[in-house]
């Protein structure tokens, strides 16, 4: 599955990528000035495919830090739940070690007792 997703989807990422660096190699001068365009203060050469896989990065650690900051939630839920199965199956097993959940009444209500000796 893995060998087949990656020669699916990984392959011609790479082929592409590969071709857009190499398409874009020229120096590209990017500006953090937006005041004075012709001699900016802070400003970085670089070729535009680095600036373009710079902009990819960033998309996605943004996207990643917000979809986990949005399942918070969830996930504290599913804490909550796991806490609480926890503590139920401590009470079920130490229930079930002392003999305490078989009364005459939870097994059959309105029937006689039949001692099991």
């Amino acid at each position: 599955m893995r060998k087949a997703f990656s020669l699916i989807f990984l392959v011609p990422l790479a082929i592409v990528l590969v071709l857009l660096s190499v398409a874009n190699r020229a120096p590209t001068q990017f500006s953090l000035d937006p005041l004075n365009s012709q001699a900016p203060a802070l400003a970085f050469e670089l070729p535009l495919f680095v600036l373009l896989f710079l902009a990819l990065m960033l998309g996605l650690v943004i996207g990643s830090f917000l979809t986990w900051t949005r399942q918070g939630k969830y996930r504290r839920a599913l804490r909550e739940k796991s806490y609480e199965a926890s503590q139920l199956q401590r009470e079920k097993e130490t229930d079930v070690k002392s003999g305490s959940n078989i009364k005459s009444a939870e097994i059959a209500p309105g029937l006689p007792l039949i001692s099991q000796s």
